[in-house]
């Protein structure tokens, strides 16, 4: 692998939830972000630049706080995800405010991407194994008579909240290690008989603790971006004057793949996810993030 690869981050949630921007909150013993960290793993794994997707709502804080936070360190640049940055020939229907989601996301870096990229939230950390696993998957030969990309897998075990229910991508797998599909399933918990979610009748469905979930953390070469482009145009044509339909990653994976046209390597990762779901949540974050650096996982403080 003679280009090192970028690191995209979706960071353009604006944190009407949460009463702010998670994207900024101070969780490390020396006021480190959840990106912060996120930044050092993939430095340490040998990425070489980070983009973040952002809107220009946050431009002015968000720019503020990390706009020379890593310089030295690691390249940074921007791209921006608005409701009118659409194809030519579509408008925003009336009454739209919702975003257009990830895949459009992704979609706003087209040209500023001719390397292999790796796409993550924000607002999650994945551990420094998750970085490690997608540049061991770039650094090998691709032998494929097809596109291959990759999907960092957790197990589900390591993915849920102690305080409410969870959405997470269920993979089915084939007996090679590759992507069948991503089952999106909603208010998975933890309850006293192991992990479960409500059917469509109330009535709980359990799942094994080794199931695998995506948690967004995807490994994608710059020719996906013509496919996104693509597939962003027939969601449009499908969902022309909708106010609410989303443009989502997995559903240009899950395409791609009942087509024919491209797969996906399952890279296992067996690390602790954690991310403020619930305002509960951010203590427990806090807790984590001392702990690793306690324990020497990462430099105090992170950024000298």
């Amino acid at each position: 692998m003679k280009t090192k690869p970028t690191l995209l981050v979706l960071a353009a949630g604006i944190g009407s939830r949460y009463g702010g921007l998670k994207q900024l909150d101070p969780l490390g013993p020396h006021g480190e972000t959840i990106i912060d960290f996120s930044v050092f793993d993939a430095m340490r794994a040998g990425f070489g630049k980070v983009i973040f997707i952002i809107r220009k709502q946050i431009e002015k804080d968000f720019i503020a706080f990390f706009g020379n936070r890593y310089k030295g360190k690691i390249e940074i640049d921007y791209v921006y995800q608005e409701l009118e940055y659409l194809p030519s020939g579509y408008s925003v229907p009336e009454g739209r405010n919702k975003p257009w989601g990830t895949g459009h996301a992704v979609l706003m870096a087209k040209n500023k991407i001719n390397e292999p990229f790796a796409v993550i939230n924000a607002d999650d950390f994945y551990g420094p194994g998750a970085y490690q696993a997608v540049i061991d998957f770039f650094s090998k030969p691709r032998e494929s008579d097809i596109p291959e990309y990759a999907l960092a897998g957790y197990y589900l075990s390591k993915t849920l909240s102690d305080y409410g229910g969870v959405s997470r991508g269920i993979c089915q797998i084939d007996e090679n290690g590759y992507l069948k599909k991503i089952v999106e399933t909603h208010q998975i918990h933890k309850t006293h008989g192991g992990y479960a979610y409500p059917n469509s009748d109330r009535d709980l469905v359990f799942l094994p603790g080794d199931t695998i979930v995506s948690m967004n953390t995807w490994a994608f070469f710059p020719e996906i971006f013509e496919d996104f482009e693509r597939l962003f145009i027939e969601f449009l044509k499908e969902n022309h004057g909708s106010t609410s339909a989303e443009f989502y990653i997995p559903s240009v994976a899950d395409h791609l793949i009942s087509t024919g046209k491209a797969q996906f390597k399952i890279l296992k990762v067996n690390e602790q996810w954690f991310g403020i779901t619930y305002q509960e949540d951010r203590p427990k974050v806090i807790e984590n993030l001392h702990r690793l650096v306690k324990q020497g996982f990462y430099p105090e403080p992170l950024w000298d």
